[in-house]
């Protein structure tokens, strides 16, 4: 019987399997939906499966970089204790050296082998071992002629809660010098963009926007208000750009000044946070003991 992707999303969603896994437990199963639900458990998948429902916002970003090319990899698990685990930690280092090798998308990466068998397969293997659900969410590829990377609150060689790349042009001792401190700046500022060429356009028109309706009801005239907005705008390009910003090592100079003395230019960068855009469950304290005490 002819395997079809609905047959792969059905199983996947009714068991929380990975694509891999539900597609092979279908070919094993003749297409039969329940003997391949039977099948992944015998296969010690249900673990992982049972525990897909659970929100991993905690993790560790690994960072990598080798011949001007960079990425970052965002690998959540449930709770800060197991981003901790000398196993989760090696699974972190591994998946990126991996990520090393493909384009920017996680599902390719996911697809990839690590030791032989995808990474999803790997991942699938780690939850059930480990027993939290765990998620590899996103990663980013930076390549240029020098790639400088920073881990923020690291945990170990090339992994923390915050992992930045920055690609420079430039004498590539000076681009490494100072490529360290801008990516330092990157992690304590988290600028929205390079610069304002690069700015969702329609972030700038929201706050456009705002500064417009702020600026009506101080009553003044509307020659005015296009002085005050056209200034506005002009401050918010300066905190919300990379190269627009003040430099936190020299106040005295943006970004891009600083560049511009040590003779390199900022091409582009990418910052990961662990959990970021997540929305985690809050509970208090009660209901997390009781939670704890039941088994679930």
């Amino acid at each position: 019987m002819a395997i079809t992707a609905a047959m792969v999303k059905e199983l996947r969603e009714t068991t929380g399997a990975g694509m891999m896994d539900a597609k092979k437990a279908l070919t094993e199963n003749d297409g039969n939906m329940e003997a391949a639900v039977d099948w992944l458990r015998t296969k010690g998948l249900a673990k992982a499966a049972k525990k897909s429902g659970r929100v991993a916002a905690e993790g560790l970003v690994g960072v990598s970089v080798t011949d001007g090319k960079g990425v970052a990899v965002e690998l959540n698990s449930e709770t800060d204790f197991v981003a901790k685990n000398a196993d989760f930690q090696q699974l972190v280092r591994d998946i990126t050296d991996v990520a090393l090798t493909v384009s920017e998308d996680v599902e390719v990466l996911k697809a990839t082998h690590l030791n032989g068998r995808p990474v999803s397969d790997v991942l699938t293997d780690a939850i059930a071992r480990i027993g939290e659900n765990m998620t590899l969410r996103r990663m980013h590829v930076l390549e240029g002629d020098t790639i400088v990377s920073y881990v923020h609150n690291a945990a170990a060689e090339g992994m923390g809660k915050i992992g930045v790349l920055v690609a420079l042009n430039g004498d590539k001792a000076k681009a490494q010098e100072i490529g360290k401190q801008i990516a330092m700046h990157i992690a304590a500022t988290s600028p929205a963009s390079l610069s304002e060429a690069d700015l969702d356009p329609a972030l700038v028109e929201r706050e456009k926007t705002v500064l417009t309706e702020q600026a009506r009801e101080s009553g003044k005239p509307e020659a005015v208000i296009e002085k005050m907005i056209e200034g506005r705008m002009k401050k918010f390009f300066e905190e919300v750009t990379l190269l627009g910003q003040k430099f936190v090592i020299n106040p005295d100079v943006t970004v891009a000044e600083a560049a511009k003395e040590a003779g390199v230019e900022v091409t582009g960068y990418a910052r990961v946070a662990v959990g970021e855009g997540i929305e985690r469950k809050e509970e208090d304290f009660a209901a997390e003991v009781a939670k704890t005490l039941s088994g679930n």
